[in-house]
């Protein structure tokens, strides 16, 4: 049975509890859990003696014109999917909790956080790191468990963890797809039937440029120009990038040379914001 902890005073006495050789694996979450969720707990499991998953809709990250007060919060049928899922604690904080009045301290990683979502949504990754660097501090975990579909954040935090000696491994679990393609996503919801329809073209663009890079081309901007035109076919998805980047800094690049490289894109179906990923190349 999952635990639920609702404060850091709950969380401080359960970690309190957990044996010195027991290994912790933690999976952050903002809940409306799926499948991709799921498999990050799976790979946790595997590596860890006790998983705790954390579910907090962290307002920090959220810019004045995006979607905080809709975010889904389904929490009786995310709290079936952990207990389906053997999950032995769930951290379910207030807003009030982790920010108390007064609290006037942010993190700020400023290389990896620019380009990208981070040009498109100014301050998200400032929430970003802020809110996981407090919750690495309570939960105290050996690992974490984040999903490469938000590969920016993978990346931002892994650099966090290395700039400010955090001691938690760092995992990135892959990106789980529907049938069709579509990143799984708590967003996807949102989408109207028509652009549920049109979504897949995301991840097509994506397969495109991988093609065409395994045929040899690896311009950066001639692949990023095949990728747009993909998106280009439907005129429900309003790109807001589509960017071929260095896998690690996320820094630009005019080649995709030995180190490979990220392709990166960003989307408006209607009001729902999209985002898909997929690295070419490398070792």
């Amino acid at each position: 049975m999952t635990i639920i902890l609702r404060d850091k005073a709950a969380l401080s006495a359960w970690r309190s509890a957990v044996p010195s050789n027991q290994r912790v694996g933690f999976v952050p979450t903002m809940g409306a859990l799926h499948q991709g969720h799921v498999s990050l707990m799976q790979q946790a499991r595997e590596a860890a003696d006790i998983v705790i998953v954390s579910i907090f809709v962290n307002p920090l990250q959220f810019g004045p014109n995006e979607d905080l007060s809709r975010y889904p919060r389904p929490i009786e049928a995310d709290i079936a999917k952990l207990e389906a899922a053997g999950i032995d604690a769930l951290f379910l904080p207030s807003v009030e909790d982790m920010y108390p009045q007064g609290a006037s301290t942010m993190v700020v990683e400023n290389l990896v956080s620019g380009p990208l979502c981070g040009a498109m949504r100014p301050g998200h990754f400032n929430g970003v790191t802020t809110v996981v660097l407090k919750l690495f501090n309570l939960v105290q975990p050996h690992l974490a468990i984040f999903g490469q579909k938000d590969a920016q954040q993978c990346a931002v935090i892994e650099r966090m963890v290395r700039d400010l000696d955090v001691p938690v491994e760092i995992r990135r679990g892959p990106i789980v797809r529907e049938a069709d393609g579509l990143a799984l996503s708590s967003r996807n919801v949102y989408l109207a039937p028509e652009d549920r329809a049109a979504a897949p073209l995301i991840h097509q663009s994506l397969l495109a440029v991988e093609v065409a890079y395994r045929a040899g081309e690896t311009d950066a901007q001639a692949l990023a120009a095949i990728g747009m035109g993909i998106l280009a076919q439907s005129p429900r998805i309003a790109p807001q990038y589509w960017d071929v980047r260095d896998p690690e800094s996320l820094g630009a690049i005019t080649r995709v040379g030995a180190r490979g490289a990220l392709l990166a894109v960003a989307a408006h179906l209607g009001t729902t914001r999209l985002i898909d990923n997929m690295l070419i190349g490398g070792d």
